[in-house]
C-alpha cells in the first residue's frame, strides 16, 4: 500500500466545528464501513491533495489508520465549495481487497489516425471514461486505445478496447469512444449562414404584409360606415324641414 494516512475520530460536529477544522488545515470526513457502522473522522487537507495528485487520483486505494484500527479505503465523494472549489468534506468507503469493485477510469488515445494525418479530419472524443470491474489492486491508471488505423467517419467503441487481465468492461460495448470527424469547409459554413439570413428576410416581410392590409381595411370600413351614418342623418333632417 503506497499511501497511508493518519486520521482521528471526530468528536465535535456542526457547521462551526467544521469551519474551525478547515481553518486549521483539517477536513471533516466520514468512513462508510462494510456494515451499518460509519466512522466520523478528521484528517489533514494535505493528505487528500496527495491522493488527488497521484496517477490513479480518486481511484487510489489507500490506508487510513485511527485509534488502533487500519482500513483500506477509497474516496467515495468530495464536497467542494461551488465558488472557491475548496474541499469541504470527504466521504471514504471501506474496500475489501479480495472483492471486485466497479470504478470509472479515463480513456487515453495513442497514435495518429489516418483520417487526421492524411485525410484532413479531426479527433472527436465522445466518451472519456469507461466503467470497469476488477479487484482493487488491478485498477488501471487509464486505458489506452490505438486510433492510428481510423479513417474519416470511423469510430472506436468500448467493445473494441483491449483490457488488462482481470479487468471486466461494464460500460456498454456499443458506446462510442472516439470518432474521426470531417471538418466543415468555409464555403459550407458561409452557405448555411446565407440560407439562414435569406429565410429570415423572407419570413419577416410576409408577416408585416399580412398585418398592414388588414389594419388599413378595417380603418377604411369604419370611416365609410361613419360617413354613411352622417349622410343618413342629414337626409332625415332635410325631410323633416319639408
Amino acid at each position: 500500500m503506497s499511501f497511508k494516512i493518519k486520521a482521528e475520530k471526530r468528536e465535535t460536529f456542526g457547521k462551526n466545528a467544521s469551519r474551525r477544522l478547515r481553518r486549521e488545515g483539517m477536513i471533516p470526513a466520514i468512513l462508510y464501513g462494510p456494515d451499518a457502522t460509519n466512522v466520523p473522522l478528521t484528517l489533514k487537507k494535505q493528505d487528500i491533495f496527495m491522493i488527488l495528485k497521484s496517477d490513479t487520483r480518486e481511484n487510489t486505494v489507500f490506508q487510513v489508520s485511527f485509534d488502533s484500527e487500519r482500513r483500506d479505503v477509497m474516496i467515495k465523494e468530495l464536497q467542494r465549495d461551488p465558488v472557491t472549489d475548496e474541499i469541504l468534506h470527504a466521504d471514504f468507503v471501506h474496500i475489501a481487497m479480495d472483492k471486485a469493485i466497479r470504478v470509472e477510469v479515463p480513456v487515453v488515445s495513442v497514435g495518429e489516425a489516418v483520417g487526421v494525418k492524411a485525410e484532413g479530419g479531426f479527433v472527436d472524443f465522445i466518451t472519456r471514461e469507461v466503467e470497469i470491474e476488477c479487484l482493487p489492486k488491478d485498477i488501471p491508471e487509464h486505458i489506452e486505445i490505438d486510433i492510428s488505423g481510423l479513417h474519416l467517419r470511423q469510430s472506436l467503441k468500448a467493445g473494441d478496447i483491449t483490457l488488462p487481465e482481470g479487468v471486466k468492461l461494464i460500460t456498454s460495448s456499443d458506446t462510442i469512444l472516439i470518432l474521426i470527424e470531417v471538418p466543415l469547409k468555409e464555403e459550407e459554413i458561409e452557405v448555411e449562414e446565407e440560407e439562414e439570413e435569406v429565410i429570415a428576410e423572407e419570413e419577416e416581410p410576409e408577416v408585416i404584409g399580412k398585418e398592414r392590409p388588414e389594419k388599413e381595411e378595417k380603418e377604411e370600413k369604419k370611416e365609410k360606415e361613419e360617413k354613411e351614418a352622417k349622410r343618413g342623418k342629414e337626409e332625415e333632417k332635410a325631410k323633416e324641414k319639408e
